[in-house]
């Protein structure tokens, strides 16, 4: 017998095994009523209900419904109504300029588009066939009908969400995730990090983020109690551990040192300690932030790597048993890897040093890019873009980044984009866009340009040029007047000559 894959299957047993247990608490302080808390039961029940009113409105199977939300209840509803439904989900990540957004809504072909109320002004003018805003207003014709939708069967090889990157060109692309997919990679995160009923998870990784690294599916298949937050902060984030009894989470390495930065000036015992496990992905947690996680939080801390084209985990490092004699600043060195590959990942590195990982979590393609694709996927081999090695015990340890991509508290910046705009500035001859180290987020963009002669332009003036056409993470934090650029002898920019006097001292070109 084969049955289809699809997650569907999720909250179908969540709903039959655990159905009058509290599945989701949503965040109380948001624009919108917030939902409170909600049985795995009564979930399920408004997930078809958003099933059916997609039906309602005419968007048939396989068409597209765009999302540019923060996290919230009626965010997670959205996902399992979609999905189960056998529509497809576009998650856009909230903090994008609007002309970003209407670029990935156009460009999916989206006919629903679901708003967060703090975005209703700013995205009004994108056109689309169906616009609803979160809220009391919606909830009626969304997710409290009384219609049931008709079950289709599934494949589990048709799109479940399209999510798009930030990478190596200008416009993001969209990464065509399965229902394989995601199963698959759900199914993995969960065997790998032990989810069980008597989890509670705290939603601090922005939904949009890889569908939130698929962990509302992972939870709900066990039964595991889910807390939306709206606004990561490191007190919030330690004062929700404490009211819900939170044993994980996840996050950049920017939020673990958020939490470590208000855990100092935080009265009484850690909440969490000895019982909660983090999760941190999004770039290479600093060696001393992984130890300070063990000593000061009293944490386990569990390294992920992976990416939205591969749904997204291809590798974890969590403590072993063979790591328990070290002491925690030998054990942090350890953990410092990417990690070793997950269940049914293959990885390894080719003879340019570029990491390339084989498995069922690999995306399907790139939506209406097949040269991209065809670019990514070699020999049945996804390249990463990201340069590493691995190691003698099977670990894989980030190094450098191939593609012109900067991570900045776990968002992709595209430094081509931010190019871009930059260039549209009347004074700029040249500019190179880096990322350079930063202690709060990792990385920063830097921007080093060459202006026209007789020209001028200060480093405020082009900070403004870009944060009033970009999403305000993707804009240079500072910016360094030069005469020239570094190139080949071809003219073509060498970003890594660029980077590298801003790098000294650091064992990787990444952070």
């Amino acid at each position: 017998m084969r049955v289809p894959l699809s997650v569907r299957d999720f909250l179908h047993r969540a709903e039959h095994v655990y159905g009058d247990r509290i599945g989701l608490v949503d965040e109380p302080d948001q624009p919108a009523v917030s939902w409170g808390a909600l049985s795995y039961r009564e979930l399920a029940r408004r997930a078809r209900s958003f099933g059916a009113a997609l039906a309602a409105l005419g968007i048939a199977p396989g068409e597209r419904v765009a999302i540019a939300a923060h996290n919230s209840a009626r965010w997670i509803a959205a996902l399992y109504g979609t999905c189960m439904a056998g529509r497809v989900l576009v998650p856009i990540n909230f903090r994008l300029h609007a002309h970003e957004v209407e670029y990935i809504v156009r460009h999916s072909g989206a006919r629903v588009l679901l708003v967060d109320p703090e975005l209703a002004e700013s995205l009004a003018t994108i056109e689309v066939a169906h616009r609803f805003v979160f809220g009391a207003g919606s909830d009626p014709e969304l997710f409290d009908r009384q219609d049931r939708p008709v079950e289709i069967e599934l494949d589990e090889d048709q799109l479940a969400t399209l999510n798009y990157t930030s990478g190596t060109t200008a416009r993001p692309k969209g990464v065509m995730l399965t229902h394989r997919n995601l199963w698959i990679n759900a199914t993995t995160f969960g065997w790998h990090t032990g989810i069980s009923d008597r989890d509670a998870f705290l939603h601090v990784v922005p939904t949009f983020h890889c569908n939130g690294w698929g962990m509302p599916f992972s939870l709900a298949a066990m039964g595991a109690k889910q807390v939306v937050l709206r606004r990561a902060s490191g007190v919030e984030i330690l004062r929700r551990i404490d009211e819900h009894g939170i044993t994980m989470l996840g996050g950049a390495p920017a939020v673990a040192n958020a939490i470590l930065d208000a855990a100092v000036g935080w009265d009484g015992p850690i909440p969490g300690t000895g019982t909660t496990r983090m999760l941190v992905a999004g770039a290479p947690p600093p060696t001393r932030t992984i130890e300070r996680i063990e000593t000061e939080l009293g944490w386990e801390m569990i390294q992920l790597y992976g990416l939205t084209e591969t749904s997204p985990l291809i590798t974890m490092n969590r403590r072993r048993a063979e790591y328990d004699a070290l002491d925690p600043a030998a054990r942090a060195v350890r953990l410092s890897r990417a990690g070793a590959p997950v269940l049914g990942a293959r990885v390894t590195v080719d003879e340019h040093g570029e990491v390339i990982a084989r498995a069922n979590v690999v995306m399907k393609g790139y939506w209406d890019d097949d040269d991209a694709s065809d670019a990514a996927i070699v020999e049945g081999w996804f390249h990463t873009g990201d340069g590493g090695i691995v190691d003698d015990e099977g670990y894989v340890t980030i190094s450098d980044r191939k593609k012109d991509v900067i991570i900045t508290g776990g968002e992709n910046v595209s430094s081509i984009e931010v190019e871009d705009c930059l260039n549209s500035h009347e004074a700029i001859a040249e500019v190179a866009v880096i990322g350079v180290p930063d202690d709060k987020w990792g990385e920063t963009v830097k921007a080093l340009v060459v202006l026209r002669p007789g020209l001028q332009a200060t480093e405020a003036e082009l900070i403004a040029h870009c944060r009033d056409r970009l999403a305000h993470y993707k804009c240079p934090t500072t910016v360094e007047l030069r005469t020239e650029l570094a190139r080949t002898a071809t003219g073509k920019l060498q970003k890594f000559v660029l980077r590298a006097p801003y790098w000294v001292g650091h064992t990787r070109q990444v952070s």
